[in-house]
């Protein structure tokens, strides 16, 4: 799962991405040892028959359900079923079934089989029940707030019907009668009844399809492989399926018809990533179909769902969005991988969730690697340390034992860091090793399920290497190194020494593997060496004092670090810099100490440093040199990466200079909402009525930077009569951090308004979108939607202030 806690939070909040505190009272759980399952019986096969009651959102469902005693005798079974209504449970002898005694609590039922069974033993119940999600009551999921399992989209607010569902963590025995744990797999069947206008969506192969005289229709799903009963899925409504194959097997997006014409430049990679992958790992993809659908109102980003990954409406973007880049891609990889890591081989237990998401997380390194070149990668991989680095996450180990609900294991650790430890891991062992380790891991546990310790054997049995220090270290440790890097040179020895010291507050002392480059009369030489001590010291002989030293040369650490270089060591740096992350250092400190050579970052190879390069200009007196806005001119006019190009532009805004209209004007219809947002906000920093009208023509297509721009524009700029523009421009915008950071602004418009019908439509907006955050996030968002509601409230007077307290009831 990716797991996409808004970024709007970290923008208002200044809390991280990934890091959700949760506050506990009860502290007990700190003694709580969180293990693998216990297996008294074991999953086989899972058969449903459901059918659906749209307007109560009930589920009616029989199932047959196969099982074995994993190795002891057994005459019962424990069964989890969460709020459902029971109607029948019976064993079924050949064609006749008996019905059976059981207990039922509301979350499991147990249940006393008509005889004991050996290890191994088959045997099958049926369940006649009816599951009633929208009543049941659970804690929130870090994932969907409410762990419903099964959710009913209902056509409200320009939505279509739809229901899809959601199983991680244990919420599918919801929906369906499971042993709804991690460790345990099953085949399946799935038979859904659905009105014949809609199209269904579940895990394996569509078998059969059956029309009945009710114009409904009943589809048939059958998966043959075993999986995770988490992994279970079944989706429907009204889509559009665009087919592509990869080796004969159907590879389909599922989406709304108005994005029909968009979904291969969404989906479009995913053959080329299969094959990336199959042949990056030599492991075949060997699930039948590779199927992906968008789902309305899917908050936590994607789930992949063994076959048929779900993806959030996040995924939806037109032509003029995938200008920009296709910001999901990254997530469609992450999905995709999880077919290897999660689905083939499975975590044993939700201590262990690295396995599965650690892997997920640097795929997307490896394809942005394979398809966009290393310097995109490691700009990429940067921002996910980054967001571990401030997670406030150096007390949590990787592998947790202890953890006060499953939930909290989908944090920055779980992801971020066992994606960055992987990089470390890589590069200590060399590509070879690395990908026939992650081969022998994935073909040795294929269809089962693995801990942690079972991959370090994997690479001990490949590499010939005793990695106990690793995994100690990395995967049943916490925290990082915090680094002090301080350089000696003495020439009457003709020694540099290099002293690192840890200054991490733990006790812990980190081993660690690094990279030294010593360059010396324009050559370097590599040094590998390891830190095993709270202070180290590194000695290099030499001929000529070296111009630079590099110190964790390949920029692999998962560390903080504090690398007092010289100013010409940063020069030098620039100067024989091979990867992003050098070049990005020496650009930050030419910045920070006001030096020209910053300006050698905006010819960069690397679009996302030549952007990043504008951006840090802009903040010294370089800004107003004019070799530097002459270049700067030229990225605006001729860059082929629109993101770039879009901060040239909002560079040249920001001169104030009139010269720049008819650029701003040549742009402001540009392919790229970027582009075109920033060029029309160019236009109204010079002539806010020419703006104003062009912005009423654009509000009608107007996404991302161009939204925003022409959302402020009009209503600045606008009168009374523009309402149902400015409303709908509002009401159509993503919830974002731009839209949070202009509440005040509408509300203000808002305010100024006579006629109350449409003060009330503005205010039933501003209440939508509101209610649009899931309910464990809105506790973020109070203060801002109070104020903002506050101020048309105290403007409009008694009648609206008691129309704004009924709404946010």
């Amino acid at each position: 799962m990716k797991r996409i806690l808004l970024a709007l939070i970290l923008a208002i909040s200044c809390i991280s991405l990934h890091a959700q505190k949760t506050v506990y009272q009860d502290t007990a759980w700190k003694n709580i040892y969180r293990g693998t399952p216990q297996k008294i019986n074991s999953l086989v096969h899972t058969k449903l028959d459901v059918k659906f009651d749209f307007e109560k959102s009930y589920l009616m469902g029989k199932e047959w359900l196969t099982l074995e005693p994993y190795f002891y005798a057994t005459d019962s079974v424990i069964l989890d079923a969460k709020g459902m209504q029971i109607n029948e449970v019976a064993i079924i002898n050949g064609n006749s079934k008996k019905d059976l005694k059981y207990q039922y609590d509301g979350l499991q039922l147990t249940i006393k089989l008509d005889r004991m069974y050996k290890g191994g033993e088959k045997y099958t119940l049926y369940f006649d029940y009816i599951s009633k999600p929208n009543e049941f009551k659970t804690q929130g999921s870090a994932a969907i707030t409410d762990a419903k399992g099964l959710y009913f989209i209902k056509p409200e607010g320009g939505k279509v019907y739809q229901f899809w569902t959601q199983g991680e963590t244990e919420a599918n025995s919801v929906w369906f009668i499971t042993i709804d744990k991690p460790n345990q797999k099953t085949t399946q069947e799935i038979s859904m009844t659905v009105p014949t206008t809609w199209t269904t969506l579940s895990n394996g192969l569509l078998i059969s399809k059956k029309e009945n005289k009710d114009s409904t229709r009943t589809d048939n799903w059958k998966m043959d492989l075993p999986h995770a009963p988490y992994l279970v899925f079944m989706g429907a409504g009204e889509f559009s399926v665009i087919k592509d194959q990869y080796k004969g097997k159907e590879v389909s997006y599922y989406v709304e018809k108005e994005y029909a014409p968009y979904a291969r430049g969404i989906f479009g990679h995913t053959p080329e990533m299969i094959k990336f992958f199959e042949e990056k790992l030599n492991v075949p993809y060997v699930w039948p179909k590779y199927s992906q659908m968008v789902g309305r109102d899917y908050v936590s980003g994607a789930m992949e769902n063994t076959t048929s990954t779900l993806h959030g409406e996040f995924a939806y973007q037109n032509n003029r969005e995938l200008a920009d880049g296709n910001s999901w891609e990254s997530t469609i990889a992450h999905e995709l991988f999880h077919h290897w890591f999660g689905d083939l081989v499975t975590a044993e237990s939700w201590s262990n969730l690295t396995l599965n998401e650690s892997f997920a997380n640097y795929s997307e390194y490896l394809w942005n690697e394979y398809k966009y070149g290393k310097d995109y990668a490691d700009a990429e991989g940067f921002k996910d340390m980054q967001g571990y680095l401030f997670s406030g996450s150096d007390k949590k180990d990787l592998v947790r034992y202890y953890y006060a609900d499953k939930e909290d294991m989908f944090d920055a650790v779980s992801y971020n860091k066992g994606g960055r430890i992987l990089h470390m891991l890589r590069n200590y062992v060399g590509d070879d090793a690395f990908f026939k380790s992650l081969n022998l891991y994935l073909t040795e546990y294929k269809f089962k399920t693995a801990e942690a310790s079972q991959l370090r054997t994997a690479f001990e049995a490949v590499t010939g290497q005793d990695l106990h220090w690793f995994w100690n270290q990395w995967y049943y440790g916490s925290g990082n190194p915090k680094l002090n890097i301080n350089y000696l040179y003495n020439d009457s020895l003709k020694i540099a020494s290099v002293i690192v010291n840890q200054t991490q507050k733990s006790e812990k002392i980190f081993k660690l593997p690094i990279a030294i480059d010593v360059y010396e009369s324009g050559q370097k030489t590599r040094y590998n060496v390891f830190t095993s001590s709270l202070s180290d010291t590194f000695n290099f002989s030499y001929n000529v004092k070296p111009t630079l030293i590099n110190f964790d040369a390949e920029k692999i650490l998962l560390a903080e670090k504090t690398d007092n270089k010289t100013e010409q060591n940063f020069v030098e740096q620039w100067k024989n810099a091979n990867n992003w992350l050098d070049r990005k250092e020496a650009i930050d400190y030419f910045a920070k100490n006001t030096m020209p050579e910053i300006a050698k970052g905006l010819t960069d190879k690397f679009a996302g440093l030549r952007l990043y390069t504008i951006q840090k200009i802009s903040k010294t007196p370089y800004k107003d040199d004019a070799a530097v806005i002459s270049t700067i001119e030229d990225i605006a006019e001729k860059d082929r990466d629109k993101k770039t190009k879009a901060e040239a532009i909002k560079f040249l805004v920001k001169t104030g200079s009139s010269k720049y209209l008819d650029m701003f004007i040549k742009n402001v219809n540009d392919s790229s909402y970027s582009v075109a947002g920033e060029a029309l906000q160019g236009i109204y920093s010079l002539d806010a009525k020419k703006a104003y009208e062009i912005a009423k023509t654009q509000a009608k297509d107007a996404r991302k930077t161009l939204q925003g721009v022409v959302t402020t524009i009009l209503i600045e700029q606008g009168t009374e009569s523009d309402f149902e523009i400015i409303l709908n421009n509002f009401e159509s915008s993503p919830l974002s951090d731009a839209k949070i950071g202009g509440l005040k602004a509408f509300a203000t418009y808002v305010s100024g308004i006579n006629d109350l019908t449409k003060v009330k439509k503005g205010i039933d907006a501003i209440v939508s979108s509101y209610n649009s955050i899931p309910a464990g996030y809105k506790s973020y968002f109070d203060k801002t939607f109070q104020s903002a509601l506050t101020i048309i409230g105290k403007a409009k007077g008694k009648e609206i202030e008691d129309y704004i307290h009924e709404k946010m009831k």
